[in-house]
């Protein structure tokens, strides 16, 4: 919350949680192109802010790690839609 003292040691933890999602999204979008098969969808759309911030932070390396969900994210935040929407989110 703004305002608050971040509580590193949770931090940590939501981190490590996030990772083991963000490893089977790894194996899955190697052989997919989105979330939820061939079509961009709700699923990759549901993601964009969360990511955006997460980019914003000392924790982007969860997803540039990541070679496969970098590419995913690159692709669906290259969307003018997007880049519009991006522009209005205030960090």
């Amino acid at each position: 919350m703004i305002g608050m003292t971040t509580d590193m040691s949770n931090v940590e933890k939501k981190a490590e949680k996030l990772s083991a999602v963000l490893d089977v999204y790894e194996a899955h979008l190697a052989k997919n192109k989105y979330i939820a098969g061939d079509a961009f969808t709700l699923a990759d759309l549901n993601h964009m802010p969360d990511i955006y911030l997460l980019l914003k932070s000392a924790k982007a390396d969860l997803i540039t790690s990541r070679p496969h969900v970098k590419a995913w994210w690159d692709d669906i935040s290259a969307r003018p839609s997007w880049k519009k929407t991006a522009a209005s989110i205030p960090v």
